[in-house]
């Protein structure tokens, strides 16, 4: 996945940015097979040959190097830079500057208590937090008032995955302070790529709620298809958008296939009659089925059942344009 920020220094930074502080202004990484983290088109360290392995190269955890002695000539460049740069950047805005996010430090947190058993619910975070927006009068949204929602009656279990990400924030937080909306939008992404869904872009700077979000405002597992299309339009959804976003629960244990693999079995399995599960549960929710029952609904379950990778371009936008939704963003 891609994490940017929004804030950046004037153009006259190119000092900034050509050292190896320049991942506390723009993170921009992708897993790797073994978990690492590797910059875009293979950036460098390039202030000088103490640091002239190629980044990909360097499979460091921020978190552990932020705990413990500097290992290397990177990070102690990387303090003697930003201590100088009131110095060499006389315009540039301190206090900014000091906000800015390493993404890879919030990444890193959530890799550290995530697994793909515990994907589903930190997903499930995203969506109820992101899912009271409402276009008409701009409640709501992706603002981290989850944490006060937990005991309403639509929120059951979400306990659990608040519990993991609030670890993993108590050990950014050492670092660097993350909000509950950035961490919940960075872990929902981690988790779709941690089960093999596509690496989702996730763009930093949310502010938090420091209130609950008006009540009712995320569809009700037995909505039919109009009030279910009317529940998502309300929220600036499109029927494509619902359908793609509604492919997210093809993990979890709601028995669309692999409960731990994120694909597009969840269409193949609404194209084909329910059979109950092992437990003799039916599979999925009243309103999965409702999308079966509309042809504009059905036309995108079978573009997704035949096209996995349509399937993941169109989630990865979609999940991109929830989690924004609502968002306060601070400003440099």
């Amino acid at each position: 996945m891609e994490l940017t920020n929004i804030p950046h220094l004037a153009s006259s930074s190119s000092f900034f940015f050509s050292s190896c502080t320049c991942r506390l202004l723009c993170y921009r990484g992708r897993r790797t097979g073994k978990g690492a983290i590797v910059f875009a088109a293979g950036s460098r360290c390039s202030a000088d040959a103490a640091c002239s392995e190629p980044i990909e190269q360097q499979n460091v955890d921020p978190l552990s190097v932020a705990s413990g002695p500097a290992n290397t000539h990177c990070y102690r460049r990387d303090f003697a830079a930003v201590a100088l740069l009131p110095f060499l950047l006389p315009n540039v805005d301190m206090a900014s500057a000091a906000e800015l996010y390493d993404g890879s430090i919030i990444q890193n947190g959530v890799r550290n208590v995530l697994t793909k058993v515990k994907a589903a619910g930190v997903l499930r975070l995203v969506f109820h937090d992101a899912g009271t927006f409402d276009v008409g009068d701009k409640s709501g949204g992706m603002n981290g008032s989850i944490i006060y929602e937990v005991d309403r009656p639509e929120n059951t279990g979400l306990s659990k995955p608040l519990k993991i990400l609030r670890k993993a924030k108590e050990g950014i937080d050492q670092v660097q302070q993350v909000s509950w909306a950035d961490l919940i939008a960075v872990a929902g992404a981690e988790a779709v790529a941690l089960c093999g869904g596509p690496e989702i872009p996730v763009r930093l700077g949310r502010l938090d709620s420091s209130t609950a979000d008006p009540a009712g405002k995320l569809p009700e597992e037995t909505l039919d298809i109009v009030a279910l299309k009317t529940s998502f339009g309300k929220k600036g959804f499109s029927v494509q958008e619902m359908v793609v976003l509604s492919g997210a629960h093809t993990i979890g244990g709601k028995g669309f296939g692999n409960p731990n693999a994120f694909d597009n079995t969840y269409f193949k399995i609404l194209l084909e009659k329910p059979q109950p599960t092992s437990s003799g549960m039916p599979i999925g929710l009243p309103t999965d089925w409702a999308l079966t029952k509309d042809d504009e609904c059905l036309r995108w379950i079978n573009i997704y059942a035949e096209d996995q990778d349509k399937f993941f371009a169109d989630f990865r936008d979609a999940y991109t344009k929830l989690v924004n939704s609502g968002a306060s963003w601070r400003t440099a």
